[in-house]
């Protein structure tokens, strides 16, 4: 049987609790994304909060934090099938315990592992590239902010740098793809929904010092030097529209 749940963490460990207690998964799914069969059998599992903490303790337990968080950033990524790569995970690390991460040649190890490298690769990535501009609110509060459209849900594991980058500067780290944002200030965060429609203006200083940043940008470069693949493999093409320096060009 197919067990179909929300879309959260939770719902997904209310699906593992299920597998155990009840009757084993063939697969999980998102609702939004099952496509029905008529010889398939599906299940939709409402999250409970209980179940949930119960079978996220038990990973903590019997097989290790590490595996936890391991298995939570792989639940970020966009990887396909990763409910089910994920539940293979957790079924052979109840076998196996804490060495089963160490299991570097195992199908069900590697598939986990590089779905969790991909995503710790664009957080790293991130870091390094993202534009910040200065926006103001009604108030006239000046607030940092920046657009991204990643590949995976790495709002959350920004956050630890971002916060500790920008101690005392509120920011707003807006994820156009999903539309939500990491909404931080003196060191508190937390993410909300958030569109396009909810973007602050521009201060004018930072129109000014968008256009000169574009300019330098453009002015310093050696001509004789450009490596345009060097470039898109250390700043991907898709993510380009949202740094400033490319904007004007």
């Amino acid at each position: 049987m197919d067990y179909l749940y929300d879309g959260t963490f939770e719902g997904f460990l209310t699906c593992v609790y299920y597998h155990y207690y009840n009757e084993r998964a063939a697969g999980i799914f998102t609702k939004d994304k099952y496509q029905m069969t008529l010889l398939g059998d599906y299940k939709e599992i409402k999250t409970e909060e209980d179940k949930a903490v119960k079978v996220y303790n038990a990973i903590k337990q019997k097989i290790s934090n590490y595996d936890l968080k391991r298995i939570y950033k792989v639940f970020l990524s966009t990887v396909e099938n990763k409910e089910n790569k994920m539940l293979e995970y957790i079924v052979l690390g109840f076998k196996l315990g804490p060495k089963v991460s160490s299991l570097h040649g195992n199908a069900t190890v590697f598939a986990v592992q590089d779905a969790e490298k991909k995503v710790g690769f664009e957080v790293h990535r991130l870091t390094g590239l993202l534009r910040f501009s200065v926006m103001v609110s009604q108030s006239g509060q000046e607030i940092l902010y920046c657009e991204v459209e990643p590949d995976h849900d790495v709002l959350e594991l920004l956050s630890s740098h971002f916060t500790d980058r920008f101690k005392h500067d509120p920011f707003i780290i807006h994820d156009k793809r999903r539309n939500k944002a990491l909404i931080a200030n003196e060191g508190k965060w937390y993410i909300s929904d958030f569109s396009q429609d909810d973007v602050l203006d521009y201060s004018l200083e930072e129109r000014e010092y968008r256009e000169l940043w574009s300019k330098y940008f453009e002015t310093i470069a050696i001509k004789e030097r450009i490596n345009p693949k060097c470039q898109k493999r250390c700043m991907p093409v898709r993510y380009w529209k949202n740094l400033t320096e490319f904007l004007y060009n």
